[in-house]
């Protein structure tokens, strides 16, 4: 039985696949740190591994190039794509939300706010609630604002907090973490294993603000919040991965070897 047979249905059960999407996925977890370019061989070896046909990377492939987020070359008999200026600009802010580390500490002291452009999490009548320790510059001034403890928050508001798209979301990602944790993956199946779970992540936390731990209705948190069970599956995967970015043969080209540059992801400094 293939092992990532469950992971492969998921990503193909929740409608059209937008493989640019995916494809886009590869270059930031995979090829960024690996001198920045992939050959369309080895692409479509890895995203073949997950259901992808040639016809539709292809497709894919000319989509982004139209739309000036990848250039191609031909080196020897193969073509490799790299990120344009353009789609690395697209890169920064999305990659330190997709792999920070988790918190470290609970949030203390908290923040309820009043006013326009208030950064937070929606409570309903334009009131957000925010950890008093985030970033907030370059903002608007609240009309009204109040700090301190959260001492309750209601099954129902934890729900509401979230809400439905959001939910499903992360019970998927559940799903595919419970299958993860009880694999052992070859270095090709750990990379195409890797994809999957950082293409979901990376949609959910593109998509969606970021609940604290402190306001996840208590069944999303168990056995641990989702960002560290995403950084316990990533890391565990990661080594077996890389060696698979590392094998060459005929038709797919060496990509550089960079083993220091994953150290920051998922991790605290």
């Amino acid at each position: 039985m293939d092992p990532l047979a469950p992971l492969i249905d998921a990503l193909h059960s929740e409608g059209r696949l937008r493989v640019w999407s995916l494809v886009i996925t590869v270059f930031g977890d995979s090829v960024q740190h690996r001198g920045g370019r992939i050959s369309t061989a080895r692409l479509g070896r890895l995203l073949g591994r997950v259901g992808v046909e040639q016809g539709a990377l292809r497709t894919a492939l000319s989509r982004l190039a139209r739309d000036g987020w990848v250039t191609s070359e031909r080196i020897g008999r193969s073509s490799v794509y790299r990120l344009s200026q353009s789609g690395l600009s697209r890169f920064t802010e999305a990659t330190g939300r997709i792999y920070a580390a988790p918190r470290a500490a609970p949030v203390g002291e908290w923040v309820l706010a009043l006013g326009p452009e208030q950064p937070g999490l929606p409570l309903g009548g334009g009131w957000m609630l925010r950890p008093a320790d985030k970033n907030t510059d370059n903002i608007p001034t609240p009309y009204c604002a109040v700090t301190g403890a959260l001492s309750e928050l209601s099954d129902d508001m934890r729900e509401a907090i979230l809400g439905e798209g959001q939910r499903a979301a992360l019970e998927a990602l559940a799903r595919d973490l419970d299958i993860l944790e009880g694999l052992s993956l070859d270095p090709f199946d750990a990379a195409a294993a890797r994809t999957l779970l950082i293409h979901r992540w990376r949609r959910i936390v593109l998509r969606y603000p970021e609940p604290p731990n402190e306001v996840l209705p208590q069944d999303l948190c168990s056995p641990a919040p989702p960002r560290a069970r995403v950084a316990r599956a990533y890391l565990a995967l990661s080594p077996a991965a890389e060696r698979w970015f590392d094998q060459c043969g005929e038709d797919v080209l060496a990509m550089p070897c960079s083993p220091t540059s994953l150290d920051w992801r998922f991790r605290t400094s």
